[in-house]
């Protein structure tokens, strides 16, 4: 490692990433996703999945609202995701807002949706989004849009083609008061907590004190990545380095690089031991 190298700056792992994206959101959605505006939905509960779409959605104009494109507008893939991953691992909680509508006509009324959407509005499918403790006024809106066609789904649109505003806002209440349940999402794994596992092996800080295992404390970034990258495709072999690098994400990748490179390099005398 020649002194010269670079190194990176830190990064916020992914969760506080989007932890600080979502600040301009909250104003509407409320904190931690949990709307208490009447016609906003709460954002959590839902799969990372379907809320990067819908955001993409948003954004490209698919879905009409103004406010949202304009919000979205600058907003990089990246950070979508890490705000979808912010709001997947909040506690649920049901939307502080009334709802409007006979909830015992809405149950029957939610049967043909339980297919999609899961019992009670718990969706089982990353593709679908759970309607449990949704706004409900947001939720009667979505349904008109996509009856009107302003929001773009063939089988939507065919469910939602028979409801009037009536039933609507009865389906709207019946699942505004269900409980959301938290995602099938863990949450990832912090640059240091990745770090304490690579220091098992590479020494404290990335200073290896066994000759088999490299240093990787002050190399450079981009070397620290490239190296990264190739455990994971399988250009160098390491059943070890495999493992431990198939769980990465490309942000891991960058922020692992990016602490090391920024480790302070200790120098290491090896002496060699005749043999017995």
């Amino acid at each position: 490692m020649t002194s010269g190298a670079k190194s990176a700056p830190a990064k916020l792992d992914s969760v506080q990433a989007g932890k600080t994206a979502a600040a301009a959101c909250a104003g509407c959605h409320g904190e931690a996703g949990i709307s208490k505006m009447p016609g906003t939905p709460s954002l959590v509960g839902l799969d990372p999945k379907y809320l990067v779409a819908a955001m993409k959605a948003y954004k490209s104009g698919q879905r009409k609202n103004d406010t949202m494109k304009s919000m979205l507008s600058a907003v990089t893939d990246a950070d979508l995701s890490n705000i979808a991953l912010y709001y997947a691992l909040q506690k649920p909680a049901r939307a502080q807002t009334p709802a409007a509508g006979d909830q015992s006509a809405g149950k029957a009324a939610a049967a043909a949706c339980a297919g999609c959407h899961g019992d009670k509005g718990v969706s089982a499918n990353p593709a679908n989004p759970s309607l449990a403790g949704q706004d409900a006024q947001y939720l009667a809106a979505a349904l008109r849009a996509y009856k009107e066609g302003s929001r773009n789904d063939e089988t939507m649109k065919g469910l939602a083609a028979s409801l009037d505003e009536a039933a609507a806002k009865n389906l709207a209440a019946f699942y505004a008061n269900q409980q959301p349940q938290p995602t099938n999402i863990r949450k990832p794994l912090t640059t240091a907590e990745w770090a304490q596992r690579c220091d098992r092996c590479h020494g404290v800080d990335g200073n290896s004190t066994d000759p088999r295992l490299p240093a990787l404390a002050a190399q450079r970034v981009d070397y620290l990545e490239k190296v990264l990258h190739a455990y994971r495709t399988g250009e160098r072999k390491s059943p070890q380095m495999a493992a431990m690098s198939d769980a990465l994400t490309e942000s891991d990748v960058e922020n692992l690089a990016a602490y090391y490179s920024r480790q302070k390099a200790r120098a290491v005398v090896y002496v060699m031991l005749p043999a017995k």
